[in-house]
């Protein structure tokens, strides 16, 4: 009888057991279910933005890189964020009213060379020389083009394992310093190249310094100054100054997670200043030598602080993703002090811009184009307004307005103005028809619009021919 009683319990205990298991599982599948439904986009995106999925062109012949000398422009795009670092063009008199369609001047479609080799890397231009990073399965690639036609100058190489997270490709934009350019690969290389023929000057990889490359890989765009080139590296080094020339490391300066927002500088009490905001917060080291003057925390999920810090006067801005928030603080060579800190923008990787005493920028989801754009108090951090009407992109100040490209690679032109949105035109599909995000940031110089989505870089006539 009790071993019967006993038997009769098991089951019983197994039948509750397996009914509990099956809600569970049932459970599972319904919140699987939902968050697929209401983050598809964002999930699908997060596997189409590892992989070319469009056919690639082959490359075609160089030209003799001597035929065609070194110029300069009148207003050149050196580097990232432009030759001031604040994303701000020279440019004038542009055009306003995009209702037909910009002109488009050309086309190519070869950067990127295998599957995974997704690179996300803006051009550079200066004069007659437009410089921009792609990938081969196992290379690194540096193409330079003609800005005026798109035709090959010359290409450069080198051999560098990659991992695959968003492609293998580069992160960083290179830097143009007169007949020299410096390029910076997702696994730590740091290459200088002559502008004129792409013959490598030297090469370094800030992993043999104790560097630690993040999980989406080095991201930070060099800077460049009289006599160093810096970047960030994270590990047992967290930012790293080379002589400019040759490739010695000059000073070493912090540790920890090196975050993949760019580097900027600015004046404090007359004395240049490096701002760097790593993975987790905001360092300001003397130039000069790397002293770390102050350093402030400022945590986010993944170590994801990838937008540039924003200066004006004494003054600076950081912003980042995953619902972090954004944060101003008044600086001195002591320390920072905050102003305030609140969510008014929440920016994963898409650099704000303070313009008039506002800040205008996206705010939201790098993976959906459903971000919004805001306007808010630069001294109280106070929303102005926002608008969901520019998707979730990024942008570039040039002649007044706010020239904004979002993921799927529609064109708009904004004029920042701190009681209302304006919207002055727009151009549906200026990448054409996409899979996937456009995160590259748009590039202006010289009277022209460059846009780049993984393998393909496309440029816009955005003045008038008659200008």
């Amino acid at each position: 009888m009790k071993k019967t009683r006993l038997k009769n319990k098991s089951r019983k205990t197994i039948k509750k057991v397996l009914k509990i298991t099956a809600v569970i599982i049932g459970l599972l599948v319904v919140v699987i279910a939902v968050l697929v439904v209401l983050n598809w986009e964002s999930i699908s995106i997060m596997f189409i933005n590892r992989e070319l999925h469009e056919p690639v062109a082959a490359i075609p012949e160089a030209a003799a890189p001597g035929s065609l000398q070194i110029t300069r422009g009148e207003s050149d795009w050196v580097c990232w964020r432009g030759a001031n670092g604040d994303g701000r063009s020279s440019i004038t008199r542009i055009l306003t009213d995009w209702s037909q369609g910009l002109e488009k001047k050309w086309e190519v479609d070869f950067l990127c060379r295998h599957r995974s080799s997704v690179t996300w890397s803006a051009p550079v231009i200066q004069g007659n020389r437009l410089v921009v990073c792609g990938r081969d399965k196992v290379n690194d690639l540096v193409f330079c083009l003609n800005p005026e036609n798109g035709s090959l100058i010359w290409k450069a190489s080198y051999p560098a394992e990659a991992g695959t997270n968003y492609g293998t490709g580069s992160r960083a934009t290179p830097w143009i310093d007169n007949h020299r350019v410096y390029t910076f690969g997702r696994s730590g290389d740091l290459v200088c190249w002559s502008l004129m023929d792409g013959s490598k000057l030297w090469h370094k990889n800030v992993n043999d310094e104790g560097g630690k490359e993040p999980k989406w890989g080095y991201s930070t765009s060099p800077l460049v100054t009289d006599t160093l080139v810096v970047v960030n590296a994270g590990g047992k080094v967290r930012t790293i100054a080379y002589d400019k020339m040759n490739g010695n490391v000059i000073w070493k300066s912090g540790r920890g997670p090196a975050g993949y927002a760019g580097l900027r500088t600015m004046l404090i009490e007359g004395k240049p200043v490096l701002l760097t905001f790593h993975g987790e917060g905001l360092a300001a080291l003397a130039l000069e030598d790397g002293q770390e003057l102050w350093n402030t925390s400022w945590e986010t999920t993944n170590n994801v602080n990838a937008t540039t810090p924003v200066t004006t006067g004494d003054l600076v801005f950081i912003t980042s993703g995953y619902g972090t928030g954004c944060e101003l603080v008044e600086v001195s060579r002591t320390g920072a002090r905050v102003v305030w800190k609140n969510k008014a923008i929440a920016s994963f990787h898409s650099d704000p811009f303070i313009i008039n005493g506002h800040i205008y920028g996206y705010s939201g989801q790098s993976t959906q184009n459903k971000g919004v754009f805001k306007c808010v108090e630069l001294r109280t951090g106070i929303e102005k307004w926002s608008s969901n009407e520019m998707g979730w992109g990024t942008c570039v100040y040039v002649d007044g307005f706010l020239l904004c490209c979002d993921i799927k690679g529609n064109l708009y032109l904004m004029k920042p103005d701190p009681e209302k949105f304006i919207k002055v035109t727009g151009m549906p599909g200026a990448l054409g028809k996409i899979r996937g995000a456009a995160w590259t940031v748009p590039v202006l110089a010289n009277g022209k619009l460059y846009l780049r989505f993984k393998q393909k870089l496309v440029c816009y006539e955005i003045i008038s021919p008659s200008q």
